[in-house]
C-alpha cells in the first residue's frame, strides 16, 4: 500500500526529529507513506482510523459551527499532523475532531490509528499518562461543573417557584378565612330576612338579585375602574347608604364598588323593601328590613368574591405547576417537536417576581417581541431552556435588578428561527467580549460563579442543535442572539417513540 516508508525521510519532520532509529524503524514497520489527490482527507465526526503526517502539499483544516464549514487553519508546513492524533487515549471513542481538505495532491506518511496508539502507549507511557490525565480529567471535571452550574440555575429557579406558589396559596388561605367568616354572618342576615315581613313576591325578587349579584362578580370583563374611580364611586355609595339609614354603610360600598354595582342596584333592593312592606309597622319596619337585605346581599357578595379568589389562585398554582413541567421537561423525550414560545414563556415564568410586564411594578421590565407564526421545531427542549435560564440569568444580574429584558424572536430563513435576549445593562466591555464563551471565563468573585453558563449554552447551540450563537454588546444594549435549525440532528440511539409532538398547554 503506498511506497516504503525510510526512516531518514521520516527524520526530515520536526515531528519526528527527535526519535531514536529503532522508533523510526517501529513507524515504518507499521505506517506508510501515500499521495493523495485534491479534495476531503476527513470529515468531522466520522471514526478517526488514521493518524496523517504532512511531508509535501497543503492541508485547510475547518471545523463546523452554525451550520458552516469554519477555516481554522490552512498550512504546507512539514510534519504538521491531523486524524487520529488522541487515538492513544484508552476506553474513548474516538472521531476526527476537525475536517481535513487538501488543496493539492499531497504526501502524507499514513499510520492506523491502533498502531498510533501502541507505539505512543509503549514508547512515551509518561506522556501518555499525562495527556490522558489533561484530556479525559479536563472532560469529566467540565461535566461535573456543568451539573453544578444546572443545580445553581435550579435552586435559583426553585426559590423563586416556591415564592410565587407560596402567594396563590397565601391566597387560598385567607381567602377560606373569610369565607368561613362571611358565610357565618350571611346566615344571620338571612335569619333577620326572614324575620322580616317580606311577601313571597318580595322575597322572590331579592333571590334574583342575589342571582343577579353572584353572575354580575363571576364576570371576567367587569369594568375595572382606576383608583380615584373606585374612591369616587364608593364615596357616591356609602352617601346614599348614610341617607338611607344603613348601619355601617360606609363599610359596605367597598364591597359593591369591587362588585361593579352601583345607585341603580341599590334603589332597586330599597323599592323591593318598600313594595314587602304590609300591614305591619311603618317606617322601622321597613328600615330594618332594608338594613337586614342590603346585609345578606352584601355577605352574599363578600361570599362570591372569595370563591373567585380561590379559584384564581387554583388557577395560578395550576399554572405554575405546568410551567415547572414544561420547563424541567418531564415525562418527555429528550429530542422532540417543540414550540420555542412555549419553552421561553415556561422560563420565564420560572423567574417569578424578578420579571414583569411593563407597567406591572416588577423590578425588571419584560418586553416580549415575539413572531408566533413561528413553526415547531425538533430539538432537545430541555437544553434549550437551560440556554435560556443562564442568559436570562446573567442579563438580571447585569441589570442589577432595574431595566428591561427583551425577548425576541423571528425568522432568520427558510431553516433558521432567530431569538434575541436582551438587556439595557452595562454591557460587556470590549476586552473581555471574545472570551465570554470560553470554558471557566467568568467576572463573577471567586466562588460565585464556574464561568461554564455560557460555555453550557454555546455547546447546546452550536454543538447540539448545531446552530449559531454570538453577542453584541454596548452600553445599555447587550444582546445574544441565537440561530437554530427547524430541526436539529437526532441522538443516533434515540427510538421513534422519544420524537413526539411538543406540548401546547
Amino acid at each position: 500500500m503506498g511506497e516504503k516508508c525510510l526512516a531518514g525521510e521520516l527524520r526530515t519532520l520536526f515531528l519526528f526529529e527527535h526519535l531514536t532509529a529503532e522508533q523510526l524503524d517501529m513507524l515504518c514497520a507499521d505506517g506508510h507513506i501515500e499521495t493523495f489527490p485534491a479534495g476531503p482527507l476527513c470529515t468531522e465526526g466520522e471514526p478517526a482510523t488514521c493518524f496523517y503526517v504532512l511531508i509535501d502539499g497543503e492541508l485547510v483544516m475547518t471545523k463546523r459551527s452554525g451550520g458552516v464549514d469554519i477555516e481554522t487553519n490552512r498550512t504546507s508546513q512539514r510534519g504538521v499532523y491531523c486524524g487520529a492524533w488522541s487515538a492513544y487515549i484508552p476506553n474513548e471513542e474516538q472521531q476526527y475532531q476537525a475536517s481535513v481538505r487538501l488543496t493539492r495532491d499531497s504526501r502524507m506518511f499514513v499510520l492506523d490509528a491502533d498502531a498510533f496508539a501502541r507505539f505512543m502507549q509503549s514508547q512515551f507511557p509518561m506522556a501518555v499518562h499525562l495527556l490522558e490525565g489533561h484530556m479525559v480529567g479536563g472532560l469529566r471535571q467540565r461535566q461535573i461543573l456543568d451539573q453544578r452550574e444546572k443545580l445553581l440555575a435550579l435552586g435559583s429557579i426553585t426559590a423563586g417557584l416556591t415564592h410565587q406558589l407560596n402567594n396563590p396559596a397565601a391566597a387560598t388561605a385567607r381567602a377560606v378565612a373569610d369565607l368561613r367568616e362571611g358565610t357565618g354572618k350571611m346566615r344571620h342576615k338571612l335569619a333577620m330576612v326572614a324575620e322580616g315581613k317580606f311577601t313571597p313576591e318580595a322575597l322572590r325578587v331579592l333571590v334574583t338579585i342575589q342571582d343577579e349579584v353572584a353572575e354580575q362578580v363571576a364576570k371576567a370583563d367587569r369594568e375595572e375602574l382606576s383608583a380615584l374611580e373606585s374612591s369616587d364611586r364608593e364615596e357616591q355609595l356609602g352617601d346614599w347608604l348614610d341617607d338611607h339609614g344603613i348601619i355601617g354603610g360606609w363599610d359596605y360600598a367597598p364591597t359593591f364598588v369591587e362588585a361593579g354595582l352601583d345607585i341603580d342596584w341599590l334603589e332597586r333592593v330599597s323599592a323591593t323593601v318598600e313594595d314587602a312592606v304590609a300591614d305591619g309597622p311603618g317606617d322601622g319596619s321597613a328600615l330594618n328590613m332594608l338594613q337586614s337585605a342590603i346585609g345578606w346581599l352584601k355577605y352574599t357578595i363578600d361570599t362570591e368574591l372569595r370563591m373567585q379568589e380561590i379559584a384564581e389562585a387554583s388557577k395560578r398554582i395550576s399554572a405554575l405547576l405546568a410551567g415547572a413541567k414544561q420547563y424541567s421537561q418531564m415525562d418527555r423525550g429528550a429530542y422532540q417537536s417543540a414550540k420555542v414560545h412555549e419553552l421561553l414563556r415556561s422560563t420565564i415564568m420560572m423567574f417569578g417576581d424578578k420579571l414583569g410586564m411593563a407597567g406591572k411594578g416588577k423590578p425588571i421590565t419584560l418586553v416580549k417581541d415575539m413572531d408566533y407564526d413561528l413553526p415547531e421545531i425538533l430539538c432537545y427542549p430541555g437544553d434549550l431552556n437551560q440556554v435560556w435560564t443562564n442568559i436570562m440569568d446573567n442579563a438580571i444580574q447585569a441589570m442589577d435588578g432595574h431595566g428591561t429584558l427583551t425577548v425576541r424572536t423571528m425568522r432568520q430563513d427558510d431553516n433558521m428561527i432567530r431569538i434575541e435576549i436582551c438587556d439595557d445593562g452595562p454591557g460587556i466591555p470590549e476586552d473581555i467580549i471574545d472570551r465570554i464563551f470560553t470554558p471557566f471565563f467568568t467576572t463573577k468573585p471567586v466562588g460565585q460563579g464556574t464561568g461554564l453558563g455560557l460555555d453550557l449554552a454555546w455547546r447546546v447551540v452550536v454543538e447540539k442543535h448545531h446552530g449559531n450563537m454570538s453577542v453584541q454588546s454596548k452600553p445599555g444594549d447587550t444582546r445574544f442572539i441565537i440561530c437554530l435549525p427547524l430541526q436539529a440532528p437526532a441522538p443516533e440511539s434515540a427510538p421513534p417513540a422519544e420524537i413526539t409532538a411538543g406540548d401546547t398547554e
